[in-house]
């Protein structure tokens, strides 16, 4: 309850400097021919806004899922502007008003979705159960298996969402920790502040990253400059949490790995697709999505392929038995893989989430909002205090939603500035729990020992990495100011 009301009271703040430029004119705003900043319509926009983001923070409360006050917020505010501009004969510039921020969604929508089916996938042919068996039967102390875990949530979140890798990085934590709530606790701790490192260098895998990428502010190599910073962040508080683990080895796992057929080719379809999805935006100039589509019918075609093969094998385990020498069961169940039941499957709920976010905050930047603050944050304040301080709000505040508030603001920024924006953004979310998604997803997984209070506890150590990663984007990219 705590963290909600945190938040709660955050979000209201972070918009009382719409509130108060609001009475200043807004010399940059282009496209609104009618400016509402002193209007009604605009107060509405505000207040909708403020409250949906209230209702989506509060949703374990009132048990109201995030996503469904954001899309009928959207929508009430973005009906106010087009039936106002109507009344006033200026319709098509209001429509294409949404249009512009419509299509810059279905370009993140695209983009997830066919990121999101693709871990699906892995998790229902047991890749994923498959990498927290073999972790636990290496008998690996709880030292090393912090460090390990630390290491891969850095690695995966490269490629893919920090949430889905906080999830498999927390059962693997809570499986070995059973008796050992201390390690378990700090464990979590340790892939959040990962996971968000590993994810702010790649826009494969990092939202904010991926709306830089998206949107053309930097080429996909330059993110790659953010490597070291982005070790620092994740480095810095692992060491010190390191002499809190226990040295203890916990008891191996004598548990059989059982990949279903397809398996590592799914795999290699995975890197393919991001291969492409890469290749095809440097290249060709190719939006990310295009990438993605095109892996997504891969998957598809190799669905179709594992479907009309079924009657070959006797089970979808088969190649397990004849490893160990063991008859397989004459049993057809579950061989008929279907790639649209996992595109079924994937976060709707977020997806939504980030259609309303992504839409009002546009409708916002339309009404002349954004222009005042981005005055002031890029033009009365430093552009480094002004990307430490929105960093720091990412503690609170979604950081997909502050970095498309960002570039709705157009800032003049230098690609130094662009990328501490990003990198301060990714690991920000870092110093509380409920700041990112790898935290709030260990949150509702994990129900003893990690908790909002115990990661509180570690944020001065968090903070230190946060302003030691900082430190070290200066240093190494100071050709880039």
């Amino acid at each position: 309850m705590n963290s909600k009301l945190l938040k709660i009271i955050h979000f209201i703040l972070l918009f009382l400097p719409i509130l108060a430029f609001a009475a200043e004119p807004s010399s940059s705003n282009t496209t609104n021919s009618l400016p509402l900043t002193h209007h009604i319509v605009g107060y509405l926009a505000i207040a909708v806004t403020v409250l949906a983001y209230i209702a989506a923070m509060a949703e374990d409360v009132i048990a109201l899922q995030k996503s469904k006050p954001m899309v009928m917020g959207s929508a009430l505010i973005w009906f106010a502007i087009c039936i106002y501009y109507a009344l006033h004969g200026e319709a098509k510039v209001a429509a294409v008003a949404f249009e512009s921020n419509l299509l810059a969604y279905i370009e993140l929508f695209l983009f997830i979705l066919v990121s999101m089916t693709y871990l699906n996938v892995m998790e229902e042919r047991g890749i994923f159960n498959s990498l927290r068996i073999w972790l636990l039967s290496r008998q690996y102390s709880y030292r090393q298996l912090f460090w390990i875990t630390g290491i891969l949530a850095f690695l995966l979140s490269t490629v893919i969402s920090g949430m889905a890798v906080g999830l498999l990085m927390g059962t693997i934590a809570a499986a070995v920790g059973k008796k050992k709530k201390e390690f378990v606790a700090l464990a979590c701790v340790n892939i959040v502040v990962a996971a968000n490192a590993g994810g702010s260098l790649s826009p494969l895998g990092g939202i904010s990253t991926l709306f830089v990428w998206q949107h053309k502010i930097l080429p996909f190599y330059e993110f790659l400059s953010l490597t070291i910073p982005c070790l620092i962040n994740f480095l810095v508080p692992a060491t010190v949490m390191h002499f809190f683990i226990p040295k203890e080895t916990p008891a191996a796992s004598s548990s059989t790995i059982w990949l279903r057929r397809g398996s590592k080719r799914i795999i290699f379809l995975f890197i393919i697709t991001l291969v492409i999805t890469v290749s095809s935006n440097i290249l060709l100039e190719l939006p990310p999505a295009a990438g993605m589509m095109a892996g997504l019918g891969l998957l598809q075609f190799f669905s179709y392929y594992l479907t009309e093969t079924a009657h070959e094998v006797k089970n979808d385990f088969d190649h397990v038995y004849k490893l160990f020498q063991v008859e397989a069961p004459r049993d057809n169940k579950g061989q008929d893989f279907d790639v649209f039941k996992s595109v079924s499957n994937v976060d709707w709920d977020t997806l939504l989430f980030f259609y309303g976010a992504m839409m009002m905050i546009g409708a916002l930047g339309f009404l002349g909002y954004l222009d005042a603050i981005a005055h002031f944050l890029f033009g009365q304040i430093s552009a480094t205090v002004a990307n430490i301080s929105i960093g720091l709000s990412s503690a609170f505040v979604d950081n997909g939603t502050l970095m498309f508030a960002v570039l709705s603001m157009h800032p003049n920024l230098p690609t130094g500035q662009w990328l501490l924006l990003t990198l301060t953004l990714g690991v920000g979310g870092s110093l509380l729990a409920i700041g990112s998604a790898p935290g709030v997803a260990l949150l509702g997984q994990i129900k003893e020992g990690y908790s909002f209070g115990f990661h509180m506890r570690w944020m001065p150590v968090i903070l230190l990495g946060y302003l030691a990663s900082i430190a070290v984007h200066f240093w190494i990219n100071a050709r880039y100011f």
